[in-house]
């Protein structure tokens, strides 16, 4: 747990930096007006929906590197992680095609008419950065899987020491810029992921923990197999990541036509759950790691010690986060707006947030030993059934059908998440079991460990 924990907390607090950028964007466009509110919260929706297949692709990453490490093969990591660059590029590059061609949905989708200006500007001005976070996250699974997580954390904090300030001028036209509303927030988040991936290629470079991985002084053009390799891994992560992620996402778009104030406090109530859900999901990162390298090195008990540790850290840190739900929903949700409608609405959705802590934290550490075993095919089925097999039919039903407005969206997702904890959790004890493990490690491949 020591060891767990030691790895968790950095990456833990480099997901709560990247957290508090939603924090920043939502405060921001909170205080400038609720439509701005509004337009962020179905923005930023549309923006991370696209943006959680490739995140889930490029975590095929830290369980490679993890097991050539624990394996003695770290000669090898340095051109797997060229090869990951590549496929970094290229995610980049289609998700910026696919961002901008955004705003041509929102008709379509029935997004109240008052905020979808806004939601264009946002997308418009955001899809700049998008380049520079395939990047940056492809630098920094290579780190976290190296057992070397605090520039996540470092670069995290650093970010919003840029996002902070210049959303803020930009947004109130301050010291002499124009007055940006929903735009300004997007400029300003897009140079800081371009800030933060030129300060991790920058330290990549320089710093002697990784001089004899020899990262950028070999020079690879792309290679098929290893490729492959990487996206048949990832792949699956990826469209799992998109299951969970799109529930969410979808559930703020369904939120988005009923009106500007259910969707400013749906937002509001989402910002604080993905706040809380940082912490698990360092925590299920770590124990990615973890497992990776107890497989690598073919240790079958500390595969399963991993995991149990990782799922007793975040046991802990989600009854906190629980009963912060619980005991500050109102005061949480007036940080956020003065608008008294949206205060009211989004202090009851985090009461609804608050009962599904625990199976979020049990479903999210549960795939990250899952992925550090490098089962991803079968976890992806059993998110697409808990999530839009479950979730949201009886989010939409609740919601929609029977007219429960945004507090029956949540009750789906906490369906949802209930039922994914149960057969992730249930997937790894499988999965785990000796004799199977036994198995995997008579059957190692040993080319390039992806």
């Amino acid at each position: 747990m020591r060891r767990t924990a030691t790895l968790a907390a950095p990456l833990a607090a480099g997901h709560l930096a990247s957290g508090l950028v939603s924090l920043v964007d939502a405060v921001v466009a909170g205080h400038h007006g609720t439509t701005t509110l509004a337009a962020v919260s179905v923005g930023a929706a549309l923006f991370w929906l696209p943006m959680l297949a490739p995140m889930g692709t490029l975590m095929a990453l830290p369980p490679a590197v993890s097991q050539l490490d624990g394996a003695g093969r770290r000669s090898e990591i340095g051109p797997l992680f060229r090869q990951a660059l590549w496929l970094a590029l290229a995610l980049g590059a289609l998700l910026f095609g696919l961002v901008s061609a955004m705003p041509l949905l929102l008709a379509p989708m029935g997004i109240a008419p008052d905020i979808v200006p806004g939601v264009t500007a946002f997308l418009h001005t955001l899809r700049w950065g998008v380049p520079a976070f395939t990047l940056y996250l492809c630098m920094r699974y290579l780190s976290d899987g190296l057992h070397w997580s605090l520039p996540t954390m470092l670069l995290g904090f650093g970010g919003l020491c840029v996002l902070a300030p210049l959303a803020y001028v930009l947004t109130n036209g301050l010291l002499g810029f124009p007055e940006l509303g929903v735009a300004g927030i997007g400029i300003a988040t897009s140079v800081m992921f371009w800030a933060q991936a030129l300060a991790f290629a920058l330290y990549l470079a320089i710093s002697k923990r990784f001089a004899d991985l020899q990262l950028f002084t070999h020079w690879h053009w792309p290679d098929g197999p290893r490729l492959r390799a990487l996206i048949r891994t990832g792949l699956p992560i990826g469209v799992t990541v998109t299951m969970e992620g799109g529930l969410f996402a979808v559930t703020a778009l369904l939120i988005g036509r009923l009106g500007e104030v259910p969707a400013a406090a749906h937002q509001v109530a989402l910002n604080v759950a993905t706040l809380c859900f940082m912490l698990p999901f360092g925590i299920a990162e770590a124990t990615t790691v973890r497992v990776g390298h107890a497989l690598g090195r073919g240790d079958a008990a500390g595969v399963r010690r991993a995991a149990f540790a990782g799922l007793t850290l975040a046991m802990c840190t989600q009854v906190l986060s629980a009963s912060t739900m619980l005991l500050g929903h109102h005061a949480i949700a007036s940080l956020y707006s003065a608008d008294p409608a949206v205060i009211a609405l989004g202090g009851s959705l985090l009461l609804y947030a608050a009962l599904f802590q625990l199976p979020d934290g049990v479903q999210v550490v549960s795939a990250g030993a899952l992925r550090g075993l490098k089962d991803t095919r079968v976890p992806m089925w059993l998110a697409v059934l808990a999530y839009w097999g479950i979730g949201m039919p009886v989010g939409a039903w609740l919601g929609l059908g029977l007219n429960g407005g945004p507090r029956g969206m949540w009750l789906g997702l906490t369906a949802g998440l209930l039922v994914a904890a149960i057969l992730m959790a249930r997937r790894f004890l499988r999965s785990s079991q000796p004799q199977r493990l036994a198995n995997t490690f008579s059957h190692r491949p040993m080319t390039d460990g992806a």
